[in-house]
Parts: structure tokens; sequence; C-alpha cells
């Protein structure tokens, strides 16, 4: 059958096919991917096949949906295996999650022991891991010194295959991030509806970070999370979220304990049409959730409850679905009722340290919700905000004003419609769940929502909501809304002024869409702005943004005068030191930004 979709592809199978080719293919690499890419797929069980002309097929085998060795990339042509055609394949599909990364049907449980005396001891790196986190900082320099137009499909590939160098010896996440610049580059250079610049910038940070400043325990993380057994548990579902990214879609549903602990039910698969990606995570979020005898679907799970036996749950949350595990529906709770109330009990100052707290936990090590906030909010109605040219929507909570913004910018999921229609109901009271938006003013990105208790218009949902609705998941009708709107809307909302920290963040983000040839040629410019920052009291940010100029200008030239620098180590490290002040200066401005005093 035609099928406009691609399988998934090992990272190590596109570093081995695009090494293979000689430079004179690897310069033509990724017009012939964009070509390939618009070509009709056809497949035929676990083969998937493209004619390239009368006479050549190419074909792809996965069993499973993912090309795992070199060997299942088979083209008819007369230069295979060397050729074109097989490099621009892996180029165009979608990269694969590592194999040992991949959920199964049974969980790991903990097995290591912990040696005599209670104390984890830490072996230091041996001298093949120490060469291979080296080797993979230095390509990591070059992917950013390249920069999004630069770092093409040879790029990424050389980036792959350090990255698979130092997943053999057991260093996986440096490994790990590595396959997430890679898959954020492939966003960027496609223009996908997810893609965002301050997620592939925090992509290059954390790469270089972990790979530049580091615990042996730290780059030896395990591959996969551990799941362990906490015996009983009754479970209250709080909402569900779409989870649609470049290479996976699916199904999130949050529930909460009786000791209001928080924790995730997920149904999350490969995808290879970034365009359906949506429509998959509506599909999710009505098949069954896969959890002892439960007979509920995620969607209804998100409003009723779950009595767990022999349940098991990794550090970050994620409860498995185990052979022992025994689970059957039971009655929920509205989030007025315990013990989902205390959750908005929580003071705001205390959730947005919690929030904060949680941005410098790498995201698998994350306690389950630890960047979420609950809140009670009035809606304020369309409005500016600093540093964005679009009105937002904005409501009050504990007399601030925040910026409630879709938690995904992608067009196919209900989150803009949804906050389209509350922003035009001015004084709507709202309990609402999101993650904190780290910025100079109180930001939210709204997951779901509900009337708040106390008086005031209501949002009138269907019974079947049970006084919540998933923004992402389920559209808003005008039937739902208040019928009597206010004639005179609240006051404009208040920003307070804030130093011009962009200044920074400006030119960090440029080398990362640029390379390093952005900021290559500005030193005059770069002193007017460092002027501007110590003039606003930003001195240590003045200096960080002179030595990152001076870095990108500080290049080789041959005798004819042209550009011929191969280390960007320099340039890089200069980079990261400005990034992660600006990750420090950021939070603390965040932390500042929001009500100081009790919910």
């Amino acid at each position: 059958m035609t099928d406009t979709r691609w399988p998934a592809v090992a990272a190590e199978v596109v570093a081995e096919v695009v090494s293979a080719l000689s430079a004179r293919l690897q310069k033509r690499l990724d017009g012939a991917a964009a070509k390939l890419a618009d070509r009709p797929v056809v497949r035929t069980g676990d083969d998937w096949s493209v004619r390239i002309d009368d006479e050549t097929v190419l074909v792809l085998h996965a069993p499973g949906g993912t090309v795992r060795t070199a060997d299942d990339v088979r083209c008819g042509c007369l230069l295979a295996p060397g050729c074109l055609h097989r490099a621009a394949a892996v180029t165009a599909a979608p990269l694969a999650a590592p194999a040992d990364e991949q959920t199964p049907a049974e969980e790991r449980t903990p097995t290591e022991a912990v040696p005599d005396g209670g104390v984890e001891t830490e072996e230091p790196l041996t001298p093949a891991e120490a060469e291979a986190v080296d080797r993979l900082r230095r390509v990591a320099a070059d992917t950013l010194a390249a920069g999004i137009s630069g770092a093409g499909s040879v790029q990424q590939a050389e980036l792959l295959r350090t990255a698979h160098q130092a997943r053999l010896l057991g260093l996986h996440r440096p490994a790990a991030l590595a396959a997430t610049v890679v898959t954020r580059l492939r966003a960027a250079r496609a223009a996908e509806p997810d893609h965002r610049l301050a997620d592939l910038a925090a992509a290059h940070r954390e790469l270089l970070d972990t790979t530049t400043v580091f615990t042996p325990r730290q780059v030896r993380a395990a591959a996969r999370q551990t799941y362990r057994e906490v015996g009983s548990l009754r479970l209250y579902g709080l909402f569900a979220e779409p989870v649609v990214s470049a290479t996976h879609a699916g199904v999130t549903v949050w529930v909460v304990d009786g000791d209001g602990q928080l924790a995730t039910v997920s149904d999350v698969t490969p995808h290879a049409d970034p365009t359906e990606a949506a429509q998959l995570a509506g599909a999710a979020a009505g098949r069954p959730v896969r959890l002892g005898d439960a007979t509920l679907s995620h969607r209804d799970l998100a409003r009723a409850g779950l009595a767990v036996q022999g349940a098991t749950r990794t550090d970050s949350g994620r409860l498995g679905a185990g052979a022992k595990v025994r689970a059957v529906r039971a009655a929920g709770a509205g989030w007025d009722e315990e013990p989902v109330a205390r959750l908005w009990a929580e003071p705001v100052p205390a959730q947005v340290e919690r929030a904060l707290a949680a941005g410098r936990i790498p995201h698998e090590q994350r306690p389950a919700g630890s960047d979420l906030l609950f809140l009670d909010v009035t809606v304020l109605g369309p409005g500016n905000v600093p540093g964005s040219t679009a009105p937002q929507l904005l409501a009050e909570c504990a007399g601030s004003a925040v910026a409630l913004l879709p938690a995904q910018d992608h067009p196919r999921l209900a989150f803009a419609a949804n906050l389209a229609a509350l922003a035009s109901v001015p004084g709507l009271p709202l309990r609402v769940v999101g993650r904190l938006e780290r910025a100079t003013h109180p930001r939210l990105r709204l997951l779901a929502a509900a009337p708040a208790p106390g008086p005031g218009p209501v949002l009138t949902l269907p019974p079947e909501y049970r006084d919540r609705i998933n923004l992402g998941l389920e559209r808003l009708q005008h039937a739902d809304l208040p019928p009597d709107r206010p004639e005179t809307l609240p006051p404009a909302a208040a920003f307070a002024p804030q130093p011009p920290f962009h200044l920074l963040t400006r030119p960090l983000e440029q080398a990362v869409t640029g390379g390093r040839r952005a900021l290559a040629g500005r030193a005059d410019r770069a002193a007017v702005e460092a002027r501007r920052l110590r003039s606003a009291g930003l001195a240590t940010a003045a200096q960080l943004l002179t030595a990152v100029h001076a870095a990108a200008n500080d290049q080789e030239r041959d005798v004819f005068g042209r550009l011929h620098t191969t280390d960007h180590l320099a340039f890089a490290t200069a980079w990261l030191a400005a990034a992660r002040y600006q990750e420090e200066v950021a939070t603390a401005l965040c932390a500042a930004s929001w009500p100081t005093g009790a919910a």
C-alpha cells in the first residue's frame, strides 16, 4: 500500500551509511534527501520501498517500524552500497530512539546492590570513556558553530556517530542529548510546527554542559528508567495532555495518589509523518489504558480513578504496566475535592520555587509534576506583554498579571482555539494547571482548566467532562461559555520594566541559528551593546557578551584570506559560559516576577 510515512532509522545506521559516502557525494546529500522525501513510499509488510527511476528501487527493511542495521537499507543502483540513495533515505527518515531506551512490555526492576557500608562508590572514567566524552564535546562544538543552516546531514551523522560510540561505552546521557540536538536540528531545518529556537538552544547548552562539566555518574546515567515496586495505590485522574514531537505522538494522563504525589500513564509511539502527529495524539487519548485489568480510555482516566495493586513506578513518576500489576476502575475526584484540592493549596511562591528548581534537574530524573503550577486565576482578556508583539491571554493571579500561553504551538491541537475562547470572557474565574514558562514576567503554558470555586461567571461544560477540560484534546464550544459578558473590561495589566537582558540572549540565539559566522565581524555593535549592559548594572553579562564575540572573531585564514578554522572549542566554551549565566539570571528574574504573597 502507498504510505507517505517513512520508518524510523537507528542513529548508528544513519552514521554508518552517511560516513560511507565519498566527499563528493556528501556535498549533494541534503538536496538528495529533500527530493527523496517527496517521493511516494510503498509499504509491504516490514519493507518500505521507493522507486528512484524505472529500473531502480530503494528498500528499507524495518521490522517493528525501525531500521536497525545498515544492511536493511538496500538499493538496486550500480553504485550501491556506497550510493547517494541509501544515505538520502536514512537522512529523510525520522530518527529512532535507541533500542535500550524503548519501553518494553515488562519493566526492569532494580537489581543493583549498594556496596557494604551503605555508600555507593563512583569509579572514575576510563581513558576510553574520557576520550569518547572529549570527542563528543568537540563534535558538539562543531555543530553549534555550523548553525542550523550549516549543520546538514553530514554534520548530524558525525554527531550521531560519536554519540553511538559513547553509548557503546555506557555513556548514555551525553549520547541521548546528542540525539536530541539532531532531532531538534532536523525540526528547525524542516520548519516543523513544534520547532522552538529556545528548545534547540537548550539542547546545545545541555550537551555542551554535560560534556564539559560532569561527574562519572552523570555521564553514565542509566539508559532507561528503573521501575520500583510501590505496593497498592489509589489514584485519581487530573488531566490528559497530548504529546506531539518530530518523532513521537501520543497522550500522557496525570494522576495523583492519596498522599498528593503525582504520576503519569502514557501511550506514546513513534510516527513518521509530522502532519498526522496531532491526529495520532487524539487517537491515543481514546485507546484503552494498558494497566492491569482496567477498562477505560486515557481520556476517561483523566476524570476517573484507579485502584492498583502491585504498582511499579519510576523515580520520575511513570507507572509501569508489568504482568504483576493489577488495576480496576474506581471513582475519581473533582478538583475541589481531596486529595486533588491540596495541589491548589500550596502557596504560589512555593510552587514557582519548586518549578524553577525542577528545571535544573535532567528531564529523565525530574519528579513527576515538579514543573507544574496549580493556580486559581481570573481572566483579564487579551493584552500585550513585554517581548511579544502578538496579544496574549492575560489573567490575574494573587494580585499579579499572568500571561497564559498554549502548552504547545502545534496548529492542529486545540490549545490556541481554547485560549481564544477564554479570552472573550473577561472576569471568568478559572482553576488551571500549566507549566511554568521561564520569563521576566509571569507566564504559564496552560494544560487544563476548570471552573474555580466561588462566585462569578462559570464555564458550563458537558457532564462527561466532570467540570474540567483538557485544553489540548477537547474544544470549548460557544455554549460552554457564560452567556452574560461584562460590559466593562478589567483594567489593563501592567508589567514592570525589565533590564535589557535581551542584549545577551539575542546573540546567543543568533549563534544557534546562523552559527559562529553570525557573530563574527560585529565587534563595534557588540561594544555598544556591552556598554548598555554595563549601564544597566549587568557587568558580567557585558563581559560574557564581549568574550563570545571575541571568540567568534578569533579564526584562522589561509594565504588567500579565506576562513579555514577547524577548532571551534574555544567559541563553544565562550558560548556555553554565556548561556549558563543567562540561564541563572533568567531563573532569578522569573522568580522575582511572580507574586510573593500567599495564593
